[in-house]
């Protein structure tokens, strides 16, 4: 009874010392709220308080793009982009990697946290009869005495005891200089590094679709007036033939006639290739076949009118909405952290670790109270002597830190610089318009006019052709410029970074579930 008493007394004392050992390191938790390393401010980038480029139909008010190509009011159009933002393949690689930098932050976070770890091991010991032959001077593997019990008593020879053993183990790195904490920050810039990622390969797609659909509604529209003018100079090759044959014009008429003619003629299969390239292209953004389009897009369709006045803003409000300056700013953010994590190697690593389990010579006894062992405490490294890798890596980081830092310079001036020309070119595109719809109109008149005074013997037939070259190139003229009016239109939308709002990686994955 007073062996129990005893043994009781010395449990209880023997867990004092644990609270004793925690109290140091608890009071170094307590000191580890700040992280060494230089803490992230977001750039402060001067931009223009307005945009250098002006037109009459863009405004200063603040820009409404979540959906900007319903501007254009076509059916077609919104439904290809529809298609391409449930399917598009570029999509669905941006969206990975948003999956592959959260994985990261849990890989990051993990390293602040113990780990445990289940223990189980079983030994068993051979002893060897050499050498406790050769410790008693007995070279006869007896042992020296009768039986073969020799010094060591019985079962000096052959299989030892068995020593089982079940438990657990812990470690825990204590993140006293924030090395893992800037470690998390890091990983949460690059998520949203990544996911400005995807918005800017969203804005790219969108600009794509209807830079591709324009393109080809543009080329059928051309082929159309060409067939047009085609009408029109087969009739003046037929009246030339037929005042040939009757003797009233030369074979010079009929030739130049039916060069004029094939010249027009020509001009169709480089438009018929354009308009299938196009459809192809579609076909790839919208993560289909690329042939599959070619049936649904054959019919032509008019071009939509630019909408009368397009808001585009300040160039402040480009820093908040393009993706591309914001995965830039994020990247940034990130590569401040990371000098963070370097430079915590220069100081100690404080760990915790600990160890509880059992161990006996006998399954039967294994989790009995006797068998129980425990152990915790400190343990602190401090690097001496690396040969400068510590140092150097800091210096790389630190140098990546500027890399980033001029790449996001570098990203608000090109920006910049997009804007500025997109809005010239919308802006000279649309002056254009104006004239040439004139140079169309007086065309027309002066084929009509020179056609009349022709049958009618009044002027050379070098005229006509004249006029109906002209009329035909005019045409052709004018719609290539509505096409660039939407297209230029669609580069500004573009530059300015709009689209993205309406759309989140998470809201396409559960579409696609």
């Amino acid at each position: 009874m007073t062996e129990d008493r005893e043994c009781s007394k010395s449990r209880s004392r023997s867990r004092h010392p644990l609270p004793s050992v925690l109290c140091p390191v608890l009071g170094l938790l307590l000191l580890s709220g700040c992280a060494v390393g230089p803490s992230y401010h977001r750039p402060e980038t001067p931009v223009p308080e307005s945009w250098a480029e002006t037109s009459d139909t863009l405004t200063a008010a603040p820009p409404s793009m979540v959906q900007w190509w319903t501007v254009f009011n076509d059916a077609q159009l919104d439904a290809l982009v529809d298609r391409a933002i449930r399917s598009n393949r570029n999509l669905r690689l941006a969206e990975a990697r948003i999956l592959q930098a959260r994985a990261q932050r849990i890989v990051a976070a993990a390293a602040g946290l113990p780990m445990l770890n289940a223990t189980g091991a079983y030994t068993r010991l051979e002893r060897s009869r050499n050498a406790f032959s050769s410790a008693t001077g007995d070279t006869s593997g007896t042992g020296g005495t009768a039986g073969g019990a020799g010094a060591f008593g019985p079962g000096a020879f052959g299989f030892g005891p068995e020593l089982f053993q079940a438990g657990f183990d812990a470690t825990w790195e204590i993140d006293v200089f924030g090395g893992v904490r800037r470690a998390v920050e890091a990983a949460n810039a690059n998520i949203g590094a990544a996911q400005e990622n995807f918005r800017d390969t969203l804005v790219t797609l969108l600009g794509e679709v209807a830079t591709n659909y324009f393109q080809i509604r543009g080329s059928q529209r051309r082929i159309a007036v060409a067939l047009e003018n085609m009408d029109i100079q087969r009739k003046t090759v037929e009246l030339t033939r037929g005042q040939f044959q009757a003797g009233l014009s030369n074979r010079l008429q009929v030739v130049q006639a039916e060069a004029l003619l094939a010249t027009t003629e020509s001009q169709i299969p480089p438009l018929e290739t354009t308009v299938k390239q196009s459809t192809y292209q579609l076909g790839l953004l919208i993560g289909t076949e690329p042939e599959t389009l070619l049936q649904e897009l054959s019919r032509a369709s008019p071009m939509p009118p630019p909408p009368p006045a397009v808001p585009a803003g300040l160039p402040s409000d480009l820093l908040r909405r393009r993706p591309d300056i914001r995965r830039a700013e994020r990247q940034l953010a990130a590569a401040t952290a990371q000098i963070g994590v370097a430079v915590a190697d220069l100081f100690p690593k404080l760990s915790l670790t600990g160890a509880y389990g059992y161990q006996s010579t006998t399954t039967s006894t294994l989790f009995s109270s006797g068998s129980q062992y425990w152990s915790v405490g400190p343990g602190l490294t401090l690097p001496l002597f690396r040969g400068g890798q510590i140092r150097g890596n800091i210096q790389v980081q630190r140098a990546l830190e500027q890399q980033a830092l001029a790449t996001y310079e570098n990203t608000v001036l090109t920006a910049l610089q997009d804007v500025e020309s997109s809005i010239a070119a919308y802006a000279e595109a649309q002056a254009a318009r104006a004239s040439l719809a004139r140079a169309v109109s007086a065309n027309q008149e002066a084929t009509q006019i020179s056609q009349d005074l022709y049958e009618k013997g009044l002027t050379d037939f070098l005229n006509v052709l004249q006029s109906e070259g002209s009329l035909y190139q005019a045409q052709d003229r004018l719609i290539q410029n509505n096409q660039l009016v939407l297209t230029s239109l669609v580069a500004l939308f573009k530059a300015l970074g709009g689209g993205w709002e309406m759309v989140a990686p998470e809201a396409r994955r559960t579409e696609g579930k």
